[in-house]
């Protein structure tokens, strides 16, 4: 703890003028605290490193100041999005905004106001009545003709998080270069002034209950609207598909409880068997430290639950039901977890074995399984690799004329299987993984069996990921600095292979947007391919190592040696990545 005298005087006014604009007296109580005792580390943490638009949104720790999520961060933030849709103009702002909300700590006073704040701009706002699936708002921007959209969620986040997702017209996430514009807007508006009749100057913090002009404040009834959206997911099933069929479910103390087992019993599937620990909404996510189906252990409940009752088939979503994990039965009538790759290229599979059109489109991510590629030339349809993060993927067709996207999906368990939600859909997309897990049951065999088809004809694609967490507040910069590191001094060698190319996408020169993210490919004499893509997370403290490596394609015969090589070198590789990544941290 530092003295009261070393907090600078100009961050002191900063903290004082934010004191005085803060809505919320419990944290406004917190910064006072701080102040009082002279807390320059606490007033730091909260004030140096404001938080920003990443590759979903805002998301940060709930707590006072800039750095934190709070009822300030959120009203400055509307304001900046109410300010730039009307400044495009006469009908930018006409359709309105949706709101929805999570069930997290916070999420409700955020909410409300959002629909304060828009509503003060003369917007109109579409305003879910409960608290509601993120894909649902995404679905209700398109559906409702809205101008834009928001939704209160940290996802996968730690209980002590929340955070603010922005969707533009398109129903997709906002992307640069409008996120900066936002901002930027969000910064004036909070610092300008508007003389009121009584010939008072007021902040914006007043402003906003003095405008006049109000937008129309109308309640989306969350029973009505899920039919929309439930009929939207029933179509996308085959007529008279197999349903035979029995499930566990969980939806991680989150949202997708409220819609996917009525969905799935009316998509003709026998009713899932959901897990009682998890199934009602609670913010304080007790039974899993990270809600995130990806970290270890997440599933150990849903998994124990299958194995009690005999499941076939392990479905969940994260807590915003946006994402989806699974587990199927294995050969040795045990669990199996699959990978993000692993179910995407199945969905894609089932996908593209059941539909037709040349104007199709499947998209992934740079880090994701290149199998979908090896797929996607097989049947015909067009192919394209975006950055990480739906608000590139959902926009993929944008870049083909008269195209349709089809099927998107990224490693992190995010999959679109309609392109009438531009976002993620953990929900749609365990629906459809229902069904080709039945199909497959009732053709005799497995969705493994199917993975090991797809390895004989196309290759063995096998991926992993390597992370490192950071603490604190420097947790962006010190992640900056590895990238760094590893741009100025890539490896020559990796897994015993010749670095062939290392590709630093801040300087890329194909048009893409420009990231944070370095992609080295190595290979060897036995057309042994290796690639690495390492990029900071845009939503969590964590350095992401994405692991692919590729074999050429073995046949049914030499599948088995084929996979024993492939899993050779990624566990070569994930050592040498472990040393790598933890040598600028040895001292």
């Amino acid at each position: 703890m530092s003295a009261d005298g070393e907090i600078p005087a100009e961050r002191r006014r900063e903290v004082e003028a934010w004191i005085a604009a803060d809505p919320d007296p419990d944290t406004r109580l917190e910064l006072e605290g701080l102040l009082a005792v002279g807390d320059r580390d606490g007033i730091e943490a909260r004030f140096a490193a404001p938080l920003t638009f990443g590759t979903a949104g805002l998301r940060g720790a709930l707590g006072a100041g800039p750095a934190r999520m709070n009822r300030l961060v959120v009203r400055r933030t509307t304001a900046g999005l109410a300010a730039w849709l009307l400044h495009g103009g006469p009908g930018q702002a006409a359709g309105g905004i949706v709101v929805g909300r999570d069930a997290r700590h916070g999420s409700e006073a955020f909410a409300h106001e959002v629909v304060e704040v828009a509503s003060s701009y003369g917007i109109t706002v579409h305003c879910f009545d409960r608290p509601t699936p993120t894909p649902l708002v995404a679905f209700a921007v398109r559906r409702l003709g809205a101008s834009a959209g928001v939704m209160i969620t940290a996802s996968h986040n730690p209980a002590s998080d929340n955070g603010y997702k922005v969707y533009l017209a398109d129903g997709a996430q906002v992307c640069a270069p409008y996120d900066t514009e936002i901002a930027v807007l969000a910064r004036s508006e909070a610092t300008s002034t508007v003389e009121t009749k009584a010939g008072q100057d007021l902040m914006f913090e007043d402003r906003i209950t003095l405008r006049g002009t109000y937008g129309s404040v109308q309640t989306i009834n969350w029973d009505h609207f899920c039919t929309s959206y439930t009929d939207m997911v029933l179509d996308l099933l085959q007529e008279g598909g197999a349903r035979d069929l029995s499930i566990v479910y969980t939806p991680m103390h989150g949202m997708g409880g409220l819609l996917l087992p009525s969905l799935v019993a009316q998509a003709g599937f026998p009713p899932v068997l959901m897990v009682s620990e998890q199934a009602a909404p609670d913010p304080n996510f007790p039974t899993v430290p990270f809600p995130n189906p990806e970290e270890p252990g997440a599933l150990d409940l849903a998994l124990a639950t299958a194995k009690a009752s005999d499941a076939e088939l392990v479905l969940a979503n994260d807590p915003d039901a946006d994402r989806l994990a699974v587990a199927v039965l294995d050969r040795t009538h045990d669990y199996r977890v699959l990978t993000g790759d692993e179910i995407g290229v199945l969905l894609a599979d089932h996908l593209l074995r059941h539909s037709n059109g040349s104007d199709r489109l499947v998209a992934t991510s740079i880090v994701s399984s290149s199998l979908l590629r090896a797929l996607a030339g097989a049947h015909g349809v067009t192919y394209i690799e975006t950055l990480t993060g739906f608000k590139w993927l959902a926009r993929a067709a944008a870049h083909v004329p008269e195209s349709r996207l089809l099927f998107a999906y990224e490693e992190a368990i995010g999959f679109a299987v309609t392109d009438n939600v531009a976002d993620k859909d953990g929900i749609s997309a365990a629906l459809v993984f229902a069904e080709l897990v039945a199909s497959a049951k009732a053709e005799g065999r497995s969705v493994l069996d199917r993975l090991d088809e797809l390895g004989s004809q196309f290759g063995i694609h096998l991926t992993g990921q390597w992370s490192l967490r950071f603490d604190g507040e420097q947790a962006q910069p010190m992640m900056a600095q590895v990238v760094a590191r590893l741009r100025a001094h890539p490896p020559k060698m990796l897994a015993g292979m010749t670095v062939t190319s290392s590709e630093d996408l801040l300087r890329r020169p194909d048009g893409l947007p420009h990231t944070d993210a370095i992609i080295i490919r190595a290979s060897d004499a036995d057309r042994l391919h290796i690639r690495m893509v390492v990029r900071p997370s845009g939503t969590e403290p964590k350095l992401k190592v994405y692991l692919e490596v590729v074999s050429p394609p073995p046949g049914k015969e030499g599948l088995a040696e084929a996979q024993r090589k492939a899993n050779v070198a990624m566990s070569v590789l994930r050592d040498e990545v472990a040393t790598l990544f933890a040598h600028p941290f040895a001292n």
